[in-house]
């Protein structure tokens, strides 16, 4: 599969169609236009692949669980056997380092596997059983059974700081495909290229797996309106999304504006903060400042747990912790970032940070050319504030994307954990100390629970184990619903929901229900799980 092959077209329902292109993917590091133009998907793009993927759902739902299976593990080796032609466009349009997307590849292929493992395994769909009680007075009990089943079409959204793991074929993809769900993806036009080389992974996936076609879509699209078209769509039944407060609350508002109000699940704006308890500060200001120096700068600071905020109590410990910072920002140089538009973005929320009075910027990274053709690279910033500027200044818990973050002075304990109350809602939450500290202020602990979806202990909260026990999300702004996760086998949740059988003859109910238990699942039954 070789780039220059790319068609430029939305792939809909095994076939690829269009005319026109609109639009190119650029060079990021070089501000360079790159062949071939996209075409931008209209209404009548968005009606085809809608009308079916809705057709596919219906088939989906009788297809043996080995298929699905079958085809998951099919995209993942497909992902293998083009990676070389996937990386190498992902790495012209996204200036992302090779050995970074070979081990994001690697990591996408890893999630189609494991979501392979969850359709065939069952469990996920949490069979619930409660038997006929015929003679109980004063009325007798009915055959109840609930089972976890597909949503229906599915409308991806895909990342622009992830063009594998969380775009076309990420989790989003393979795990609405292992609950028996059609997906429609809206490309990122970032990165269009890179779209549609996966798209034909998957596409031919699918027609090797003998499923229907109209199980996936990819549509290409530069602006906003595709979005709004596919979110307001009657036959879409959920939304995944990874990206921008703006985009995903404009996109969730629209869902819910809809005569049927559908969920978008919307992973969003998050600072990630990091606490560091004085015990920490005094023993340990040069490791915690070299770790948390190479978090924020890891992709450019482009990763949604990256460190935005960090918080210690003054004192000659804070001021050696601020030192080490800075004198090891002072060595990143700088970066191009994704695309033009992020790096805008950057730029301007630095400057808004500068212009706060009260916040200094107290270090910054090494000087650099600009990149080839003169574009603009992205450099480490570290502010300084007070932590009572935050009562005042709300604007300071906002995140800005990139390798920026404020350091907040803290007058004592009492003021740290205030902030830990006040922070809004993230994806991680950090807390450095020893033992002792941690077990002496469990208040810091249950303050952030309440805040944060995953908490880190002498961590930092860049990079993800995609696992069972992950949980990739947080209270709004950082995700539209703080219960579902995006990263993990746990993703499977959001296309599903529960559906209850009452007095069905065994032979009509989903095997995951029926008496014989042909898949060998683990059940709730009479509220005893066997």
């Amino acid at each position: 599969m070789q780039t220059k092959n790319l068609t430029g077209k939305h792939l809909i329902g095994g076939k690829f169609c269009g005319t026109g292109g609109r639009f190119r993917g650029v060079d990021p590091a070089s501000g360079a236009a790159l062949e071939p133009a996209f075409c931008e998907a209209g209404t009548s793009e968005v009606n085809k692949a809608l009308e079916l993927a809705d057709k596919a759902f219906d088939f989906l739902q009788t297809v043996p669980v080995t298929k699905i299976a079958a085809l998951l593990e099919r995209i993942a080796q497909g992902l293998e056997a083009e990676g070389a032609a996937i990386i190498a466009r992902a790495h012209q349009e996204t200036a992302l380092p090779v050995e970074r997307l070979r081990s994001e590849l690697a990591r996408t292929a890893g999630q189609a596997r494991t979501f392979a493992a969850l359709a065939r395994g069952g469990s996920w769909a949490q069979a619930r059983i409660d038997h006929a009680l015929p003679g109980r007075k004063p009325l007798p009990k009915p055959d109840i059974r609930t089972v976890f089943m597909g949503v229906g079409p599915v409308v991806v959204f895909g990342a622009s700081n992830f063009p594998l793991a969380i775009s076309v074929a990420g989790t989003d993809t393979v795990a609405a495909f292992a609950a028996r769900c059609p997906v429609v993806v809206k490309g990122h036009p970032a990165h269009p290229g890179t779209c549609e080389l996966v798209a034909r992974v998957i596409a031919k996936a699918i027609d090797r797996a003998g499923l229907p076609p109209g199980m996936f879509s990819m549509l290409q699209a530069s602006g906003y309106e595709a979005g709004l078209a596919l979110v307001n769509h009657p036959l879409t039944a959920a939304v995944a999304f990874t990206g921008s407060l703006q985009g995903g609350r404009a996109l969730f508002d629209a869902a819910a504006a809809r005569p049927e109000p559908i969920p978008v699940y919307a992973e969003m704006g998050s600072v990630n903060p990091v606490f560091i308890l004085p015990g920490a500060a005094a023993a340990g200001a040069d490791k915690i400042a070299e770790g948390l120096v190479r978090s924020l700068n890891t992709g450019v600071g482009q990763f949604c747990t990256s460190p935005g905020m960090a918080l210690a109590v003054d004192g000659p410990s804070f001021k050696k912790l601020l030192a080490a910072i800075c004198a090891r920002a002072a060595y990143i140089p700088p970066a191009a970032m994704l695309h033009a538009g992020m790096q805008a973005a950057y730029d301007r929320g630095t400057k808004r940070l500068a212009s706060i009075p009260g916040v200094k910027l107290a270090g910054a990274g090494a000087a650099g050319a600009p990149g080839a053709g003169g574009t603009k690279m992205a450099s480490c910033r570290i502010f300084t504030a007070d932590a009572a500027l935050l009562s005042v200044r709300p604007e300071l818990s906002e995140e800005v994307f990139g390798p920026s973050i404020i350091i907040f002075r803290c007058r004592d304990m009492a003021q740290l954990h205030d902030a830990a109350r006040r922070m809004r809602g993230s994806l991680t939450a950090t807390i450095h100390g020893t033992k002792s500290e941690l077990l002496k202020h469990g208040g810091l602990v249950r303050a952030l629970q309440r805040r944060a979806g995953r908490i880190l202990f002498n961590g930092f909260p860049t990079g993800l184990e995609p696992c069972a026990s992950l949980h990739h999300g947080g209270p709004y702004p950082a995700t539209t619903h703080s219960f579902f996760t995006s990263v993990g086998t746990a993703a499977i949740y959001r296309y599903v929901r529960p559906v209850c059988f009452q007095g069905f003859p065994d032979p009509a109910l989903p095997e995951e229900l029926r008496a014989a238990n042909p898949r060998r699942l683990r059940r709730l039954v009479d509220g005893e799980l066997i």
